[in-house]
């Protein structure tokens, strides 16, 4: 790893943190790390950061398992748009903050628009390999009940491919550090910006 690739110096990333003026909100398969870089990216910048997913359970008082069992996955989603687009703010485009949302988040039609208007869209990718270990450390993924994850992972990150091909910045997370990777997205808004 090239020491470039793992860091920025104090003047570019305060001129890059000055440019961003709304929200990142970090989209991309069940895990590919966007709460983890999310967390990396929230401290290099110094502004909040929220995971979408928490906020749905906290809104709901129930955990995602309990409310995909409960409700299934429609009223889910739409608790979810109601959410997101509480945390991109309705209407204020200057609340930074760094968000992670759910995997399936921005393949909604509706979500996916609200991002793309109010806030910066990251999607961060991963191989299938990637993805697959980094599920297998917890049991808390309800689409990958009843099957086998690798397929299941797949056959997801294909079908929601061309929704996530819609963010404008895309950067790929693979066995690195989460720093490089970081790096790498406030690398990718200094461009697109």
């Amino acid at each position: 790893m090239d020491q470039d690739a793992a860091s920025l110096n104090s003047s570019d990333l305060a001129r890059i943190t000055r440019r961003i003026d709304r929200p990142i909100v970090l989209v991309g398969m069940m895990g590919v790390g966007k709460t983890t870089v999310g967390r990396k990216l929230a401290a290099m910048l110094h502004q909040p950061f929220v995971d979408a997913d928490e906020e749905i359970e906290r809104a709901a008082q129930m955990s995602i398992p309990e409310i995909f069992t409960t409700y299934g996955e429609p009223y889910f989603r739409s608790g979810e748009r109601r959410v997101i687009a509480r945390l991109v703010g309705e209407g204020a485009t200057t609340d930074r903050k760094i968000l992670a949302t759910g995997g399936g988040a921005f393949c909604d039609a509706e979500t996916r628009q609200l991002i793309l208007d109010r806030a910066i869209a990251v999607w961060l990718d991963s191989d299938v390999d990637t993805l697959v270990e980094r599920v297998g450390r917890k049991d808390n993924r309800p689409l990958l009940r009843g099957g086998n994850p690798r397929e299941i992972l797949a056959n997801l990150r294909e079908e929601r491919r061309p929704a996530y091909a819609q963010a404008p910045i895309h950067v790929t997370s693979g066995n690195q550090p989460h720093q490089v990777t970081a790096v790498r997205i406030l690398r990718a808004i200094d461009n697109w910006l």
